[in-house]
């Protein structure tokens, strides 16, 4: 007779009740799973551009800020190179990078809904953080900074939680570091490293302060050890300067942005015109803060989640603009309150009216998938493209990256007068300038002239094989102060020494404009949006 303990059999009801919810987050990721496999060829707009152009020069050795010039801290490049190296350079491949980090960050929202408030909590938050994630109300089908942010802030925010309940150090280090990770993808992570800091200070006011000490330091090193580690590589790549100026002395300018009343009135806009998106969960949220603030029991992980909520909110309004992107950065906390809402009106009803507050968010979930089943379900990623971002030249920029790609060397230099990164992407061809937008050089802001004059020099040392003038007035966003130097001395530079080859135009309801070699010498008459390709020429100097 064998002397071994057997350990006692987990009865199949106890089996399932472990295995259910993760089944009901499975059903989750297959729905927007399925959405954005169906979005996979989504052209590229400018960010993505911008990321994938960056991380595609990393695969090839080159470090950030050498050959591209942007004001984002650059850990979404590495993240974009990561990508690649995995599914491909390729628009698809850039998407599929999409869809596994939002995937990931859908589980995280689901165990921090569950630690904070309950499974239903969690399931429910998971379910709002899906949907909306992947909404066009966010610009959600595009893998922007914000979606990296997010993929650390949340299971940074779950360990916060866990810290407090479990007082352990090394949890707080881990803390730190994934909310190092988030400010490292873009500035506006920074909120929840701070986020994290005032709830540690918080819980340790009274304790030593030997110990009090040992714990924020450790959370502190975890926080700063990402962007650390990022000063000394660039550093050593010898592009620390290129970097610092353009991620904080550059970034200051912009993140002045716009007066309070018109940031306020931006503010507004958006809410107003994504109100059919929101309003279901804006309603179950308002319910069940209602609900939630008459429960003693509760106020501890509401108070978490409300200040979760606050600085997610602080993320989005840096130059107060209000991007739609943006608002992903606020999802998940809002998230985390509708599902703490339909726990609580749950457990608040009657046994025979328990159903109710998840038949409401039912169809709060069926509605948004309703009213977006045009990005969901119906029109086909080009024209999706067209629909969703108007009169940006996105398809346009596919058609003349691959026209440079096909007739130049991989060792041809080109630029891009406008803000068209993706073209650099598209064409696998490597800049002439670091001047990969012409944002900065139109804005009200004490570099531009000096900008310009940088791009010009670049421009005529490089000698770039081929040039795309983009003529179109959202790659370029001028305003009464912007100086025009840059514009006039294009013209002058392309007339001497090019030759236009090439006219694409993709006008939104109208058929499209495409005229190659000998046909486009000449600019149609009617057409004020399009996007000119020029060769240089043998006898240019």
């Amino acid at each position: 007779m064998s002397n071994q303990s057997t350990a006692p059999a987990i009865p199949a009801s106890g089996r399932w009740i472990r295995i259910w919810p993760w089944l009901a987050v499975l059903l989750v990721l297959l729905l927007v799973g399925f959405i954005r496999v169906r979005l996979l060829e989504l052209p590229l707009e400018r960010d993505e551009g911008e990321y994938a152009y960056a991380g595609q020069l990393i695969l090839q050795g080159i470090p950030p800020y050498e050959l591209a010039y942007n004001m984002k801290l650059p850990g979404t490049y590495f993240a974009y190179a990561a990508g690649m190296s995995v599914f491909g350079e390729t628009t698809s491949g850039i998407h599929l990078t999409l869809l596994a980090v939002n995937s990931l960050t859908c589980v995280f929202v689901f165990l921090l809904g569950r630690k904070l408030f309950g499974l239903t909590a969690g399931l429910v938050a998971c379910a709002s953080y899906a949907l909306l994630s992947v909404s066009s109300a966010v610009l959600g089908a595009a893998a922007h900074a914000t979606q990296f942010v997010v993929l650390f802030a949340v299971p940074g925010t779950l360990l916060l939680w866990q810290a407090l309940q479990t007082r352990k150090p090394q949890t707080l280090f881990f803390c730190g570091l994934t909310y190092g990770l988030a400010f490292v993808m873009k500035q506006q992570g920074i909120c929840f490293g701070v986020f994290g800091f005032l709830v540690l200070l918080w819980r340790e006011r009274g304790e030593p302060l030997g110990g009090s000490f040992k714990n924020i330091s450790l959370y502190a090193a975890g926080t700063i050890l990402p962007f650390a580690v990022i000063c000394l590589y660039l550093a050593c790549a010898g592009v620390f300067p290129q970097f610092w100026f353009w991620t904080f002395s550059y970034a200051r300018t912009y993140a002045a942005g716009a007066p309070l009343g018109a940031g306020l009135e931006y503010l507004l806009s958006y809410l107003r015109n994504q109100f059919d998106i929101f309003f279901g969960f804006w309603i179950l949220a308002g319910a069940g803060l209602v609900v939630a603030l008459r429960k003693p029991a509760l106020q501890k992980p509401l108070t978490f989640a409300m200040g979760f909520l606050f600085f997610s909110f602080l993320g989005t309004t840096p130059g107060l603009y209000f991007r739609e992107h943006y608002f992903v950065l606020l999802l998940p906390a809002f998230a985390l309150i509708v599902g703490m809402a339909v726990q609580f009106l749950q457990a608040g009803s009657a046994s025979i009216m328990k159903v109710a507050p998840v038949l409401l968010f039912a169809a709060v979930m069926g509605w948004g998938l309703w009213v977006q089943r045009w990005v969901f379900f119906q029109f086909p990623p080009p024209m999706l493209s067209q629909i969703i971002y108007r009169f940006n030249p996105f398809l346009e920029t596919i058609t003349a990256a691959r026209y440079i790609r096909e007739h130049s060397n991989p060792s041809a230099r080109i630029a891009v007068i406008g803000s068209e990164p993706q073209i650099y992407f598209y064409a696998h061809r490597h800049s002439a300038t670091g001047f990969i937008y012409t944002y900065p050089l139109m804005e009200n802001q004490p570099y531009a002239t000096a900008m310009q004059q940088q791009m010009i020099a670049e421009l005529e040392s490089v000698k770039p094989d081929y040039l795309v003038m983009v003529v179109n007035r959202y790659s370029w966003l001028l305003n009464e102060s912007s100086d025009l130097k840059i514009i006039g001395w294009s013209q002058k530079y392309m007339d001497d020494n090019y030759q236009r080859v090439g006219i694409v135009a993709y006008p939104l309801g109208h058929p499209p404009v495409e005229f190659w070699e000998e046909q486009a010498k000449a600019i149609p008459a009617g057409l004020q949006q399009y996007l000119a390709i020029y060769h240089r020429q043998p006898s240019a100097r």
